[in-house]
């Protein structure tokens, strides 16, 4: 999310609070996702009832009673009291306000994910389901689709994914693909997978190769890029049959590339100019 001045500190004071949070179990941290997620659903839709939460003119303590009599008794505490506190921050934009909501419930299955232990299959599911879609234009076409309802996007999710990827990652992406709020799915899946690493200080590298790096490979490389890097670096492999030899490295805007094709790419331009 992209925030600035009263809604990068709003924001900021609501991260904390839910690291605050007694958070011990993937079931309380799951539901804890769902229903932000849910309130998340609720404000894109009730146009009215969000600016009211958001207005910077009305009383902090006034936003706070109507977002409790709204919710009291429909979700747990621990929901209820993150969202009174997200109505009683200042924002710049009442987009602003539902955007953090929707990061606290994509943090918060994030905290399940990691109460698995299962950080690494979560950020290898985001990334491996985004290359398949990457590659499969129909598939793309009808996740993008408005004209598939809701329903039959979850059908066509749970049919793909069941049994490949966690129960975690299905429903991150389920909530991506299903409410994009206006994203494309790729950069939902980014946005995601971040969070993930960010939950380990980790760096995300997109590894691009001819071949298979096998297990020992991975690891120099993975060791090598966190000496320099400073943090400890995710590796994500994409075969490309296009790389002549050697690999490239991307790690967020930055590519080192070291592939056989760049450099004979480089020697064309060469003797072309």
């Amino acid at each position: 999310m992209s925030v600035r001045g009263a809604s990068r500190a709003s924001f900021a004071a609501l991260t904390e609070r839910l690291a605050e949070q007694d958070i011990t179990t993937a079931a309380t941290a799951t539901q804890l996702g769902d229903e932000l997620f849910a309130v998340v659903g609720l404000l894109d839709t009730e146009h009215g009832l969000r600016r009211a939460l958001s207005d910077p003119g009305k009383p902090a303590a006034e936003k706070a009673a109507v977002t409790s009599a709204l919710l009291h008794g429909k979700v747990t505490e621990r929901t209820e009291s993150l969202v009174v506190a997200a109505a009683e921050s200042r924002w710049a934009t009442s987009g602003n306000m539902v955007d953090a909501i929707e990061q606290l419930a994509v943090e918060a299955m994030v905290l399940a994910a990691e109460a698995e232990n299962g950080l690494d299959d979560l950020e290898d599911g985001l990334f491996r389901f985004g290359r398949v879609v990457s590659a499969e234009p129909q598939l793309r076409a009808a996740l993008a689709s408005t004209y598939l309802p809701a329903d039959r996007k979850e059908q066509l999710l749970t049919a793909l994914l069941r049994g490949k990827v966690t129960g975690v990652t299905q429903r991150l992406i389920t909530q991506m693909v299903v409410h994009p709020r206006g994203r494309g799915l790729t950069a939902a899946l980014e946005m995601c997978a971040g969070l993930a690493a960010r939950r380990r200080q980790q760096l995300i590298a997109v590894i691009r190769s001819a071949v298979e790096l096998s297990a020992a490979q991975r690891r120099r490389l993975a060791d090598a890029l966190a000496a320099s890097y400073g943090h400890p670096v995710h590796l994500n492999v994409v075969i490309d049959p296009s790389v002549v030899g050697g690999i490239s490295v991307q790690i967020g805007d930055e590519l080192i590339d070291g592939t056989a094709a760049s450099r004979l790419s480089a020697v064309r331009r060469k003797l072309a100019s």
